[in-house]
């Protein structure tokens, strides 16, 4: 099985039907799907699409480009969103994968039914980070609310769904200042192999898309098929990034099952092989 670790199908705009497009990801052998919050309101969106869907996770965080000039508050704004929703400080979350009788344990130990501890549909911050490609935002605000939401991720113990683009100079410093207590993963990775060196150094993971499949640049393909496996993600970004043979169409969490056939292909393992590894990696990173 695979899981798309990152997409964005809770999005109001999304134009497919949501129980034809979880049906077809399932027949893909896509049997779980996680959903990136990119602001406050789409954060509360994934939460509770997840929450109305079997195998369907959700991230809570603010984008880069939608920070405006919150500093500070969207981190308590995130904690809010942990808080109401079964998160308390000190409790750990259930072991995956989440079975009945874990549910038992948890309940004699005194948690909440309803506690997101025991439904555990919030798995990660993120998207969150720095974007300097679009130039649309201060960097300074955006590094402001970078460490305000690890700051939240580090209190909550939940790993961080990184989005950083043209901007590592600025990024690794803050990344270190944490001195590696921060998990995590690079979500649609396109930067170079200096910068993947620097990430599996500190423990990333490295998440790739429909991208890899469609890039000319030499470079990037080097960088994509140079990837440890043991580190490596599978998202799609949908609707964004349609992988090869799908190009012009609207991307979709079934279309992770083409972008495990491309890199298995060409690093010349089997497909199951792949898949059971990525699938591992996610379990291991967002504890599902």
């Amino acid at each position: 099985m695979l899981i798309d670790t990152h997409c964005h199908i809770h999005d109001v705009e999304y134009p497919l039907d949501i129980d034809e497009v979880i049906e077809r990801a399932h027949s893909a052998d896509v049997m779980e799907i996680i959903c990136i919050g990119t602001g406050e309101d789409d954060s509360l969106r994934a939460v509770e699409f997840a929450k109305n869907h079997d195998g369907v996770y959700a991230t809570i965080g603010v984008h880069p480009h939608e920070v405006m000039d919150r500093g500070s508050n969207i981190g308590h704004s995130i904690e809010s969103i942990l808080l109401e929703n079964g998160f308390a400080l000190g409790q750990k979350r259930a072991p995956a994968p989440f079975q009945a009788q874990a549910a038992d344990v948890f309940l004699k130990e005194g948690l909440q039914q309803n506690s997101t501890i025991l439904n555990r549909k919030i798995v990660a911050i993120g998207e969150i980070g720095l974007d300097y490609y679009h130039d649309s935002t201060d960097h300074e605000i955006q590094k402001q609310v970078l460490i305000s939401q690890i700051d939240v991720a580090l209190k909550f113990d939940l790993p961080i769904v990184f989005h950083v683009r043209d901007a590592y100079d600025d990024f690794w410093p803050i990344f270190d200042k944490y001195q590696g207590k921060i998990r995590g993963v690079l979500h649609s990775f396109s930067d170079n192999a200096e910068n993947v060196n620097e990430a599996l150094k500190r423990g990333l993971y490295i998440s790739v898309n429909g991208l890899s499949t469609f890039t000319k640049i030499e470079e990037q393909k080097n960088l994509f098929a140079g990837i440890p496996l043991h580190r490596l993600l599978f998202e799609t970004d949908a609707p964004y990034l349609t992988p090869v043979p799908f190009r012009g169409k609207v991307n979709e969490p079934a279309f992770v099952g083409n972008i495990a056939d491309f890199h298995a292909n060409i690093r010349q393992i089997s497909v199951s092989e792949i898949a059971d590894i990525t699938t591992a990696n996610a379990r291991k990173l967002f504890g599902i």
